[in-house]
């Protein structure tokens, strides 16, 4: 009971992980005021790979 609990609040992480990628430059524009837009959409991919790579590696050992 207990992995199924965390095999779900893993694929909610990777599913958050990848709508930072995808939408970098409409959360950049949304949250952050700052005028270097490139830097934060670039940040935020990052994050949102790391984030993604992460769970999935997670969730790979749980069997």
């Amino acid at each position: 009971m207990l992995q199924i609990i965390v095999k779900l609040i893993c694929l909610i992480i990777i599913l958050l992980g990848v709508i930072m990628i995808f939408d970098a430059r409409n959360l950049t524009k949304k949250f952050f005021g700052f005028g270097d837009q490139n830097e934060g959409s670039s940040g935020l991919k990052i994050l949102g790979y790391i984030i993604t790579i992460i769970s999935c590696i997670v969730m790979l050992f749980l069997k």
